[in-house]
C-alpha cells in the first residue's frame, strides 16, 4: 500500500514536469554557469599565460630575473631556450620556461631617492 502511493506520487510529478516548460529553458542555468566560469577563471588565466609568454620572449642580457625555484640573478648570456644566470659567485644555466618574473631593480632604487629629495 505504501509503495503504490510513492509510485503514484513520483509518476504524477514526472509527468507534470515533462509536459510543462520550454526545453531550452533547462539549458539556461548551464549556459550561465559556463559564462561565469569563462569570465572568472578561463579568460584571466589565458591573459596571464599570454603575458608570461611575452615576458619570456623579451628576456635580454642584463635583466634581473627570479626563477621558478626562487633564485634571484642577472642574465649574462641568452640562447634559444637556455639562459645563463649570474647568482653572485656562480653562473647557472636555466631553461627559459623556468623564469618566473623579471625584477625591475632600477625602479625600486629610484623611488627612495625621490622620497628623500622631497
Amino acid at each position: 500500500m505504501f509503495s503504490t502511493s510513492v509510485a503514484y506520487a513520483l509518476g504524477t510529478g514526472a509527468e507534470a514536469g515533462a509536459q510543462g516548460g520550454n526545453p531550452i529553458m533547462s539549458f539556461v542555468p548551464l549556459i550561465l554557469m559556463f559564462a561565469i566560469f569563462y569570465f572568472m577563471l578561463i579568460r584571466p588565466q589565458q591573459k596571464k599565460a599570454k603575458e608570461h609568454r611575452e615576458m619570456l620572449g623579451n628576456l635580454k642580457k642584463g635583466d634581473r630575473v627570479v626563477t621558478g625555484g626562487g633564485l634571484h640573478g642577472r642574465i649574462v648570456e641568452v640562447s634559444d631556450d637556455v639562459l645563463s644566470v649570474d647568482l653572485g659567485q656562480t653562473v647557472v644555466k636555466v631553461s627559459r620556461g623556468f623564469v618566473s618574473a623579471v625584477v625591475d631593480s632600477k625602479a625600486k632604487k629610484e623611488e627612495p631617492q625621490k622620497d628623500a629629495k622631497k
